[in-house]
């Protein structure tokens, strides 16, 4: 039997190669196990999202649990993951259980844990669920209806509790009223069913059920996302385009132009409108690959800036311990003050929609507004490909301190929080870390211009691959 390892968010792996439904029935045995350890009655929440499979791998899960005497609460139909998180929190449960691979290929699927507040467990938490899985684990042969006849399992409607959250806490007539017409694109992913719910007149793209995402990795970043950036540039209507990633916890942006607005001018966006507008206080916390414009934002507004390791759970428990205004990652996974403390891409979209409609600016007015500030920035990333042997290699060399300059750039100076970020001057940098869930070398670069950041990139690949 293959060691299950939690990497990044969760344990993610091919569908029928090691996800299948004996290795999902071990890693729900070994997060009841953990649960029972800890509490002498148990209730989890599991929702799936649209991938291949979900109902399937879900239903062994809730199997696993209900034979483990553990109460279950299932959604009839895909959620997200924060539909998930929010209603661990809401309805009193030890754990949410979520079936996603989240941007993954088509070919993946996955299992993340939740925590009672609503958010991913702590990492201590899953290297304790680690431990627990064991070798071989039974799918119970008694069904999901005789499991409901005992009342060991229930249906619940989660979507519905998002949709009223998010009328608790969103002025949604100030957005619908405001004239601001949007394009979204869920990328065949759990937002499909409610934004269109939220906004049922946004212009709609891939809001359909298709767990092949037509073959196209579910991740919000520009180079998937062509068809939204074309309908924003061809429609003068559409004034801001928003997309999610496969279960809706990631957030991608579009200017009227249909200029790509990544996730670090997102985050400055939200603790602009959040500190100077709305007058909240409270920390910013980000993972190591978000820009160091943030922390020059919050050094400019009087607020504390940590940075962490990437990978949310990290962000969340400090959020959970602390005051904290915002938690945000580079991928596009960001939280804020007053929900709960786990990414979610649709309420991010709602956030920055609210501060067009009761300032009455544009996306990029307002993008102005924060280069007024720190400056302005191109931000890129690159995924290498490549052999597994170079990829560990280039790491290694990382660690060992060889690479000291990149063609014309010399590194002025290093940071390893996680991953390695070559600083060039205050204005330039590349990071390069390797994938926790796919075999691929993450290279991210930061410059003042478009073809400073290319120019980089280039340089970089060259050293690497030499």
């Amino acid at each position: 039997m293959i060691k299950i390892k939690f990497g990044t968010d969760g344990w993610r792996a091919i569908i029928a190669q090691e996800y299948t439904t004996d290795n999902v029935a071990r890693v729900a045995q070994g997060t009841a196990n953990w649960l029972l350890e800890k509490n002498e009655t148990a209730k989890v929440v599991i929702g799936y999202d649209c991938r291949f499979g979900g109902p399937l791998f879900a239903q062994v899960a809730a199997r696993v649990f209900c034979n483990n005497g553990i109460k279950v609460i299932m959604s009839s139909s895909f959620v997200s993951t924060p539909m998930v998180s929010l209603a661990a929190a809401e309805w009193g449960a030890q754990q949410g259980i979520v079936i996603t691979a989240s941007h993954n290929p088509p070919s993946y699927n996955g299992f993340k844990l939740k925590a009672h507040y609503g958010g991913p467990s702590i990492p201590s938490v899953v290297a304790e669920v680690e431990d627990q899985i064991p070798e071989t684990a039974e799918i119970p042969a008694k069904t999901m209806e005789a499991y409901e006849k005992e009342g060991m399992l229930e249906y619940r409607d989660m979507e519905e509790l998002y949709f009223q959250k998010v009328k608790e806490g969103f002025d949604l007539d100030a957005i619908r009223n405001s004239g601001i017409q949007i394009g979204y694109d869920a990328m065949y992913g759990a937002g499909q069913s409610v934004l269109p719910r939220i906004l049922p007149n946004a212009s709609l793209l891939h809001c359909e059920y298709n767990p092949s995402f037509l073959g196209t990795a579910p991740e919000p970043l520009h180079r998937n996302l062509g068809e939204l950036s074309a309908l924003m540039a061809s429609n003068d209507a559409l004034k801001v385009g928003l997309a999610n990633d496969g279960d809706a916890d990631r957030i991608g942006m579009y200017d009227s132009s249909g200029n790509f607005i990544d996730s670090h001018h997102i985050i400055l966006l939200l603790i602009h409108y959040l500190h100077k507008y709305k007058k909240m206080s409270g920390k910013v916390v980000i993972a190591f690959s978000v820009t160091d414009k943030v922390r020059k934002l919050c050094d400019l507004y009087g607020i504390e800036c940590q940075v962490t390791k990437i990978g949310f759970k990290y962000i969340c428990g400090i959020m959970v311990d602390e005051d904290v205004l915002l938690g945000g990652e580079e991928s596009g996974g960001i939280a804020i003050k007053g929900f709960i403390p786990e990414r979610d891409g649709i309420w991010m979209g709602l956030t920055l929609l609210e501060f067009m409609a009761k300032t009455g600016k544009s996306i990029e007015e307002l993008i102005q507004e924060v280069y007024d500030i720190v400056g302005g920035f191109v931000f890129e990333r690159n995924d290498l490909h490549l052999d597994n042997d170079l990829k560990w290699q280039i790491v290694e060399n990382c660690k060992a301190g060889k690479y000291e300059s990149f063609g014309k750039f010399k590194v002025e100076r290093i940071e390893d929080i996680d991953g390695h970020k070559f600083h060039f001057s205050d204005t330039q940098w590349v990071m390069i870390r390797p994938s926790g869930t796919e075999p691929v070398l993450r290279v991210y670069a930061e410059a003042p211009t478009a073809e400073g950041v290319e120019e980089i990139l280039t340089e970089v690949k060259k050293v690497l691959l030499s």
